[in-house]
């Protein structure tokens, strides 16, 4: 399996909006309120808001392809961009997905060995992301490739107040 990267560009932005909406409608629509969901993808996957993010110096997506297909992406925050933690040898894990008719395939693990060697690029001494407490199949994937809970923080789906572990692992 032939699996490579390629950072997002603007010129991209409406295949990006479509993934990140589709991989977390397929992995959270079922657990949250019909309406609090709702106005939660509207907010976060919001073109605009996606564009300055993807324009952002401090913050990058990633596509995941097998072959010729995306099956993936993933964001990285550094600095400032950060959600929570503002250290400058942390690099934030906001978004990873793999593509449900993926799934299983060792792509997730592929893309955290690419997210560390990134992180190594950027001379970072942590990853560290936030996963919710119910998506017990997320928190036993992190724990599996060395992911420590570390602390939680509250994530809102609409008015839905949610806790994420915030969890990290070395890198140096």
């Amino acid at each position: 399996m032939e699996l490579r990267l390629q950072k997002c560009e603007i010129d991209q932005l409406a295949f990006l909006v479509s993934l990140s909406r589709n991989t977390f409608v397929d992995a959270f629509e079922k657990d949250n309120n019909p309406e609090d969901f709702e106005n939660y993808l509207d907010f976060a996957f919001n073109p605009d808001r996606i564009a300055d993010e993807v324009l952002d110096a401090d913050s990058d997506f990633y596509f995941v392809y097998l072959n010729k297909d995306v099956v993936g992406y993933f964001k990285l925050n550094q600095l400032q961009v950060q959600t929570d933690i503002k250290d400058d040898y942390s690099l934030e894990l906001e978004r990873i997905y793999v593509l449900k008719e993926f799934q299983g395939k060792q792509i997730g693990r592929w893309m955290l060995e690419e997210v560390k060697a990134l992180a190594r690029e950027k001379e970072k001494t942590f990853v560290w992301l936030g996963v919710w407490e119910h998506n017990i199949k997320a928190i036993a994937f992190y724990e599996t490739y060395g992911f420590q809970k570390f602390g939680t923080h509250p994530y809102y789906i609409g008015t839905d107040k949610q806790t994420d572990w915030l969890m990290r692992i070395n890198i140096i």
